[in-house]
């Protein structure tokens, strides 16, 4: 069992005050029943559903009150009632309208039960269905592929897993980099994760991409208006790795000839599944910020392991020993921008990047990391710091004096000054601490 970092998040809200029946998300096969099972442990009590089923869709759809329903409910999953901590588990809710109606009921009249609810496609489903959540009656988290620390506990690096977590890898520095660039290669799929564990055979992990990428075909489709738009996510899905962390044109996407608005539905279909995040670029320094949609967005996808599949670079991976290097530098930027949100639980939360609004003058950083009121810049780069020409102007312009460098060395702050005179420091930050980035800021005292 894979020790997921939303457990503890999960255990925050058992014992609030304030709690909600709560919506997991997440893309299909990213861990999410795997981890209420896990959870479920903390309670007296589990009752599981999975309204896929019809004869456990069909509890909900008695005239019953709710109190009526965990009573049919209890009798249903031959369970006793009890005094303790019950959890309840609706899987698939989408499958049954009544079920996502009668989470309001349960927030209002039942909060002695807790209650989760999962699904995939959710929101593809609830448009189809004409189905909306309770607003105001439910909270959300999300669900996303494993961390690299979530890595070295799949497969069995438990110790290393330790001396990450408490920020003593340099020591260890060339042996834990071995480890990211193996879970570079991997992904953070659980289902490839721990079947190489089990083989240590990159190549047997390729049958589970294989599977994964059929499932999301299939999916999705389902709930495409069209028979050209099951055209269309079917032929986005098949090419969508190979474009990571490129700005993209909808027009003619993947070199087909579908055009600018047959591709905007198809990848929004897309997006709603988790497969991928479409990021517009931000121009300021300091919040408020406001992402430009009219320039071209960038693509992030799911995993790096799928996108090595995909884009039949494993070998590159494999034998490359710097990993700015593989792909001209794109798989150095997914695996990070993949990290920044890994042990970030928020529906809301997205990667931004920023581009210099000025005619003349191109500039570009790979991410913005937000932190305590700060718009920290995120560089994945090899190269020496008087070629940070992007990172320097954006920090010309920002009120504070904190810059980040992605690389491949143990960690170190420079103190940089750029050519108009404004001084800053320079946190160098090796790839495996980039999933615990907030925890290493917080170390540092930015």
């Amino acid at each position: 069992m894979i020790r997921r970092g939303i457990i503890k998040e999960l255990k925050k809200w058992k014992e609030s005050d304030f709690r909600k029946p709560l919506i997991l998300r997440g893309a299909r096969q990213v861990g999410k029943t795997t981890v209420v099972d896990e959870f479920a442990k903390e309670f007296d009590v589990f009752l599981k559903l999975n309204l896929e089923l019809k004869k456990d869709r069909n509890l909900f759809e008695k005239e019953n009150d709710v109190n009526e329903l965990i009573e049919d409910i209890y009798f249903h999953c031959k369970t006793k009632v009890a005094s303790g901590s019950c959890l309840l588990f609706i899987d698939e809710i989408q499958f049954s309208a009544q079920a996502v109606a009668f989470l309001r009921y349960f927030h209002e009249d039942a909060k002695h039960i807790h209650v989760i609810a999962a699904g995939s496609l959710l929101e593809n489903l609830m448009e189809a269905k004409k189905i909306s959540f309770p607003v105001g009656r439910v909270e959300y988290s999300i669900l996303r592929p494993l961390s690299f620390l979530e890595y070295l506990d799949g497969v069995g690096e438990k110790y290393d897993m330790d001396i990450v977590s408490n920020f003593k890898a340099d020591a260890i520095h060339e042996r834990v980099l071995k480890h990211f660039k193996r879970f570079v290669l991997v992904g953070g799929m659980p289902a490839a994760v721990v079947q190489y564990a089990q083989k240590k055979d990159f190549q047997t992990v390729n049958k589970v991409y294989e599977s994964l990428l059929e499932s999301y075909k299939d999916d999705v489709e389902k709930y495409a208006d069209s028979e050209t738009t099951v055209k269309v996510i079917r032929h986005i899905i098949t090419t969508c790795w190979s474009y990571t962390c490129e700005q993209i044109s909808f027009e003619n996407f993947g070199a087909s000839k579908f055009k600018s608005r047959e591709m905007s539905i198809a990848f929004t279909t897309i997006e709603k599944a988790m497969l991928l995040e479409l990021t517009h670029p931000i121009y300021e320094t300091r919040f408020p910020v406001t992402n430009d949609y009219r320039k071209k967005p960038k693509l992030i996808c799911l995993d790096s392991g799928i996108v090595n599949f995909v884009a039949k670079i494993q070998e590159e991976v494999f034998l490359t020993d710097e990993i700015q290097d593989i792909w001209r530098g794109k798989i150095a930027e997914q695996i990070v921008g993949q990290e920044l949100l890994s042990r970030n639980y928020s529906i809301s939360e997205k990667r931004i990047f920023w581009r210099r609004n000025k005619l003349g003058s191109e500039a570009e950083i790979d991410f913005i990391f937000a932190f305590k009121g700060k718009l920290i810049p995120v560089e994945v780069k090899s190269g020496v710091i008087g070629k940070l020409k992007s990172l320097h102007l954006f920090m010309d312009e920002s009120p504070h004096n904190w810059a980040i460098r992605v690389w491949s060395k143990p960690l170190s702050i420079d103190e940089v000054q750029t050519p108009n005179g404004k001084e800053f420091k320079l946190i160098n930050v090796p790839f495996y601490y980039v999933c615990i980035l907030t925890d290493l800021l917080e170390k540092i005292g930015v």
